[in-house]
């Protein structure tokens, strides 16, 4: 089992929407990819009360170039340093309206369950009126930045990854921080992954997804509020991977994350503290 799979299966859970596999020394012109299905249950949207459960695809790739794709984001590892990892970073952030918020593809070594499929129509329609009523629809959203993780010890990773894009006038930007504890041995085939990180956005950011203006105010249940920038929310993850054969693998994800400063304290959320799992199966070409 060579380099990739054993950081697959004992990989980081990393940030929502901007993965970073780690760097993986292959032969020119080779590369390895995951792909699975499973489930997710989370929160309709950050903040949001109601849970949903759905589809979770996956996918990973990683070419011998450097190059990835995790789930719903893709970069390029450009460092030689088996301690330093650091490149170009693009990302898609699903969209919202009032139904909650969409998803998309999960990743292997992925953020913990913040990935999973639009649900179907019959679905999205039977909700009542909700405080995402009346609120200003945001569509899915393409990011560019980068990133740069530094690997404190062989099992210990600092990643941070930068990206801008979001929000209504696509000029949010978000910056993820992670203390990463990588290949904790359960048992034969079994093993952990732990992470813990925060989430600072800028003004536009916190404005789009927490902020209420007067025009929306008037045609909703919320009061009119202006979020600021800063600290977004603060996460703790764990990742269990089972390697079920060479070219099979169960992995399973569980997120904690609270709201902070002026996303806790928007009208908008009704839970600042919410809880995602996932779990899939993924095959190995």
């Amino acid at each position: 089992m060579d380099k990739l799979l054993a950081l697959a299966l004992t990989g980081a859970c990393g940030m929502a929407a901007a993965q970073t596999p780690a760097t993986n020394p292959m032969p020119d012109g080779s590369r390895d990819m995951y792909v699975g299905l499973g489930a997710v249950s989370a929160p309709r949207y950050e903040g949001g009360r109601e849970r949903r459960t759905a589809a979770l695809p996956v996918l990973q790739v990683e070419w011998s170039n450097g190059v990835f794709v995790s789930g719903m984001s893709a970069g390029m590892h450009l460092s030689a340093q088996p301690a330093l990892e650091y490149g170009p970073l693009l990302g898609v952030l699903a969209g919202r309206d009032d139904a909650g918020s969409a998803r998309g593809l999960g990743g292997i070594d992925s953020g913990v369950g913040m990935t999973a499929l639009v649900p179907p129509l019959s679905i999205r329609t039977r909700y009542a009126a909700t405080r995402l009523t009346g609120m200003d629809q945001i569509g899915y959203r393409l990011q560019a930045g980068g990133f740069f993780n530094v690997y404190l010890s062989p099992t210990v990773r600092l990643t941070n990854s930068l990206l801008y894009g979001s929000g209504h006038e696509r000029n949010g930007l978000r910056w993820s921080v992670d203390l990463q504890r990588l290949a904790l041995p359960l048992a034969t085939h079994h093993a952990l992954s732990l992470t813990a990180g925060l989430t600072l956005a800028n003004g536009a950011d916190s404005q789009s997804y927490f902020g209420v203006s007067s025009a929306e105010a008037a045609q909703s249940i919320n009061p009119a509020y202006r979020a600021g920038g800063g600290l977004r929310d603060a996460h703790l993850g764990a990742r269990w991977n089972w390697a079920l054969a060479p070219a099979w693998m169960l992995t399973s994800t569980l997120k904690a994350s609270r709201l902070l400063g002026s996303a806790k304290d928007s009208p908008l959320t009704e839970r600042p503290t919410n809880v995602t799992v996932s779990t899939a199966i993924a095959y190995r070409f």
